[in-house]
């Protein structure tokens, strides 16, 4: 293999001797052989390639930086053509990549955008009033929110005919919960009946504050804060459980639209 001295690289590759040596204490452009004893530096064929490369990504305004991390993973002994198209395939999928996430930024925007502007509109007021004591069937479950719509299916094939309003439910955690909730699907009854793994008792009523939600259960969130902003402001306690009556909501089997869904917040306070 012929080696080339510094000052013969520097005619070949079009790089001044300084430059040359700035890029191998970078980690560049490092040469093929440094003799021992005089430091002297020796470059090859192969290396050529490499400079050339470094030369038009320099060109074309790209930092030593990245031009280091673009080089970074190249065996000393691997074509630095083959190389680079695996670098550009890499780049043409991290771009796709970038491309999915703006276009889901872009879609987070606009939800978001339009979610507050809908509750812009139409937030009402937070009321205070006493809720009546009512009758209930229910059955406590701990896990994912999302886990109760067999339980109210349940509710609705064991009660049926028993069943006297909305469906609610019952919230035991102050807080919100991934996979352990503490939560009960609820229906209110007309009177009092069996029925096996069924709750049935009289859910206490008291002076409470409620609030209504217009919108799908994603949104709740905002809702809540906006309650519980409420409830701060005029120096409440929040009793548990907390409670949502599904005023407007998804059928026993047309989901509907969740836009039009309406429900309603409600917290008992001391």
């Amino acid at each position: 293999m012929d080696l080339y001295s510094i000052g013969e690289f520097s005619r070949m590759s079009g790089l001044p001797v300084r430059t040359l040596r700035f890029y191998h204490d970078k980690g560049i452009l490092p040469p093929t052989q440094v003799e021992a004893v005089t430091g002297y530096r020796f470059y090859s064929a192969k290396d050529l390639d490499v400079a050339q490369v470094v030369r038009s990504l320099r060109a074309l305004d790209f930092s030593l930086e990245t031009i280091s991390k673009i080089l970074a993973d190249r065996t000393d002994d691997g074509d630095i053509l083959e190389f680079l198209g695996q670098q550009a395939q890499y780049l043409q999928a991290e771009i796709q990549h970038r491309s999915d996430i703006v276009q889901t930024l872009e879609s987070i925007i606009t939800q978001e955008t339009q979610a507050r502007q809908f509750m812009d509109q139409s937030q009402t007021q937070v009321e205070e009033k006493n809720l009546e004591p009512i009758l209930i069937g229910g059955i406590r479950m701990k896990g994912r929110y999302t886990d109760c719509g067999k339980t109210f299916g349940k509710l609705g094939r064991k009660l049926g005919r028993h069943i006297s309003g909305k469906a609610m439910m019952l919230y035991y955690d102050g807080e919100y919960k991934e996979e352990d909730a503490d939560f009960e699907p609820c229906m209110p009854l007309k009177r009092q009946v069996e029925a096996e793994g069924i709750h049935v008792r009289e859910l206490p009523g008291g002076r409470a504050i409620t609030l209504l939600h217009h919108g799908p259960f994603e949104e709740l969130s905002r809702t809540y804060a906006h309650i519980l902003e409420y409830a701060k402001s005029k120096d409440l306690t929040l009793k548990c459980p907390s409670r949502e009556v599904y005023i407007k909501g998804p059928g026993m089997i047309f989901k509907g639209n969740p836009k039009r869904y309406i429900t309603e917040i409600q917290f008992l306070v001391e």
